[in-house]
């Protein structure tokens, strides 16, 4: 069977538990259909590039699924029906990702590096005002 990754954005004013319930509704769908669900991601409330149906914010999930062409033309099919889900796309690919998937990692790393870029932001500025300051102090 070929392997499919679904990513969807819900609106901002569910719950987790609301969302963990419609992933579980959708993986049900590919499961009736004759695929499984291999991984389910959450990758939490994000800020989008543009409102989409006057929201601003977004709940994304992922699912990486095994299923036959049927099945996900149903839960695609379903998705579409659901006004909780504002985006979706879903994509073959060759092979599933072991571990957790992109943007799992860059959120991981985006925490463990941010106080270190803040405290190299203010380092910049101070040396930039000192570089600045220096040349007008010995014109006038």
């Amino acid at each position: 069977m070929p392997f499919y990754e679904s990513t969807f954005i819900a609106r901002q004013d569910l719950s987790r538990a609301d969302i963990t319930k419609l992933t579980d509704g959708l993986g049900a769908i590919v499961e009736q259909g004759g695929g499984k669900v291999v991984k389910t991601e959450y990758w939490g409330l994000r800020s989008l590039s543009y409102r989409i149906n006057k929201n601003r914010k977004g709940h994304y999930a992922m699912l990486a699924i095994d299923a036959p062409p049927a099945a996900i033309k149903e839960m695609e099919r379903n998705v579409r029906i659901n006004e909780d889900v504002v985006r979706a796309l879903t994509v073959r690919v060759e092979a599933l990702e072991e571990g957790p998937s992109v943007m799992m990692q860059q959120s991981r790393s985006r925490d463990d590096y941010a106080p270190e870029a803040a405290e190299a932001a203010v380092v910049e500025t101070t040396e930039e005002v000192a570089v600045v300051a220096a040349p007008t102090e010995t014109q006038n």
